[in-house]
């Protein structure tokens, strides 16, 4: 499988998108409109590892719950992540049996790889 998942109106994601020139065979999906599925989520843990992994402590309703203060176990983690699509750490990339979340340059090179690999 060869899925992104993706905040169409982040310029991060956009940015990153443009840049990678994905191939048409990776799905697209914006989780703002087209939200992230209970099995999608457990797909990407198996891959990550931890649900903390996923999780951004960037969204703005984290900061707003204070959720900083609490304890979060992977379960609560996973909960939010499926409540709403801002605690998704983006973009997220399935290339098959690998998983690449967030912008880090480290990644973003790792993609770039994978893409240029492909088209060889």
């Amino acid at each position: 499988m060869k899925r992104i998942f993706y905040l169409s109106t982040c310029d991060t994601c956009k940015r990153l998108m443009k840049a990678w020139n994905l191939p048409k065979s990776v799905y697209q999906q914006d989780i703002k409109k087209e939200a992230i599925q209970a099995d999608q989520l457990e797909h990407m843990y198996k891959l990550a590892g931890s649900y903390e992994a996923l999780f951004s402590k960037r969204a703005r309703l984290y900061k707003e719950r204070n959720l900083a203060q609490a304890d979060l176990s992977e379960s609560d983690l996973r909960d939010l992540i499926l409540e709403h699509y801002s605690f998704l750490k983006r973009p997220v990339l399935i290339w098959e049996d690998q998983i690449f979340i967030g912008n880090s340059k480290q990644n973003a090179e790792a993609v770039s790889a994978i893409i240029n690999a492909q088209e060889e």
